[in-house]
């Protein structure tokens, strides 16, 4: 006998006792039958002793049909037992059954009721050695088991037959089968010790078998302290991953013109992949947010918008790329700018994130610029919540953008590559432009500054027109191209 009683509809869930069957139950199933203790009888016609709240295993089988069988079940209901465990699948006769649910008893059937009662015997009187047990065979699993955190999660489940789960601090599953637990209320929980990031180790375990809920409890604290380790080990891993990427990229962003062998092989070691053209994107987040950390995060936005890029941890965020081997058309840079704020769209979903994306430029140096351009982008979007915190340089006002960048140290790049067109031609199309765009487009006074004819003028200005491929009656334009012609030529 024993202080604790087990709960029937807990050991109907207990991993043993998955063969075992409800032939006939008291009104509200067995949900609140508690078992006491566990007594064994040779057949049906056996004699009982008074039992109050035992589970009556019945060892040798017998016919369904036999009047010895409700006679055993008013012995037993008259004992103060609170289930009987028959051998065997066969159903009840209805006469049966009605006789159990109206004296109170719950009849139970399985291939083996030995094998069952003795498991509810363990349960019920020898809990030390059930937790003993299940804590050296924890340790075992924690010990011999490689790979990373799923295998090991995964070996803990088959160990301990319960479904298993990592979870982080906002409940959503790290590890373990999915979709995560349904009712996270059931479950006994551990933390696990694994750097900033909150995380626990989850077992799905019923109420209602002390036993088993106290070897789990401490079969979670021997795993916990492993799972603790092996994420701490990852965590290293990813770290010093992502140093060498942020490493790599901090070089090729401070590149000025050509790579150095020992940078260009580094990228090719990286798998990074400099000839071609790119599209860079940047993400910005909150200080609270570790970039290394929530990595996964973007990849994952990344990978369910079809946005093919490389993500690298910088600064207060992530640079990410996309590389295309051939010049991409029209159509192609709009997919990729649908998927970009598509991206965004998931991410803003579990983070608070702005994006900003470049425009299309070649090679490493290329890579350089759509980058810087799409940090000043992604400040921009900071302050644009009607536009979802996303801003495409090719989609802004040029007015807006260089407005936005003489706050930034890329600036004067983003105003050279503006003007990049109108250099070495003939006529000086770049000081004539600023002339005219000081004199508020006076055609005469741009003449009389210049001494030039007002017809040359006209000429240099319809040039400069057509090569930079803008409309100067557009205010953003013109603010866009005073801003840049000046400060171009202020330092030339």
């Amino acid at each position: 006998m024993t202080d604790s009683p087990l709960a029937l509809h807990a050991l109907l869930r207990h991993p043993d006792w998955a063969a075992v069957s409800v032939l006939a139950s008291p009104d509200g199933g067995p949900d609140g039958v508690p078992v006491r203790d566990v007594l064994t009888v040779a057949d049906l016609r056996a004699d009982l002793s008074p039992a109050p709240g035992a589970l009556l295993a019945v060892a040798l089988s017998g016919d369904r049909e036999d009047w010895h069988l409700d006679a055993l079940l008013r012995r037993a209901a008259a004992a103060e037992a609170t289930a009987v465990l028959l051998p065997g699948e066969e159903p009840l006769r209805v006469a049966s059954r009605l006789l159990a649910e109206r004296v109170g008893l719950t009849v139970l059937c399985a291939p083996d009721p030995l094998a069952a009662a003795m498991t509810a015997t363990r349960l019920l009187r020898e809990s030390d050695q059930v937790v003993a047990e299940l804590v050296a065979t924890t340790a075992a699993v924690c010990s011999a088991t490689g790979g990373g955190v799923d295998e090991l999660v995964a070996a803990l489940a088959a160990a301990w037959r319960r479904p298993v789960w990592l979870l982080d601090g906002a409940g959503d599953r790290l590890a373990g089968p999915e979709p995560g637990p349904a009712d996270q209320a059931a479950l006994l929980t551990r933390p696990v010790e694994a750097g900033r990031r909150p995380t626990v180790l989850a077992a799905a375990v019923p109420q209602g078998i002390p036993a088993e809920l106290a070897a789990v409890r401490a079969a979670l604290g021997v795993a916990a302290g492993a799972l603790g380790q092996r994420l701490a080990e990852n965590r290293l891993a990813v770290e010093r991953d992502a140093r060498l990427r942020m490493s790599l990229l901090a070089d090729l962003v401070h590149t000025a013109s050509e790579l150095d062998p020992s940078t260009r092989r580094r990228a090719v070691d990286a798998g990074w992949q400099l000839e071609g053209w790119h599209v860079g994107i940047r993400i910005n987040v909150p200080s609270s947010i570790d970039p290394v950390t929530m990595r996964p995060e973007v990849l994952r936005a990344f990978e369910a918008a079809h946005l093919h890029a490389l993500v690298v941890e910088q600064g207060q965020g992530w640079g990410a790329w996309t590389t295309f081997g051939e010049e991409p058309g029209a159509s192609e840079l709009q997919r990729h700018a649908t998927a970009a704020r598509r991206a965004q769209w998931l991410l803003r979903t579990s983070l608070p994130s702005a994006m900003g994306v470049g425009r299309l430029y070649r090679d490493a140096v290329g890579l350089t610029r759509t980058l810087g351009e799409a940090d000043d982008a992604a400040r921009l979007a900071a302050t644009r919540s009607a536009g979802g915190y996303f801003v495409h340089v090719d989609r802004l006002g040029l007015g807006q953008l260089l407005l936005a960048w003489t706050r930034t140290d890329t600036f004067l790049p983003a105003a050279r590559s503006l003007l990049e067109p109108l250099r070495d031609q003939a006529g000086d199309l770049l000081a004539t432009l600023t002339a005219y765009l000081d004199a508020e487009s006076s055609l005469t006074e741009t003449a009389a500054v210049l001494g030039v004819h007002r017809n040359t003028v006209a000429t240099r200005v319809a040039k400069a027109q057509e090569l930079l491929g803008v409309e100067l009656t557009d205010p953003d334009e013109r603010l866009a191209l005073h801003l840049a012609c000046r400060s171009v030529l202020f330092h030339t």
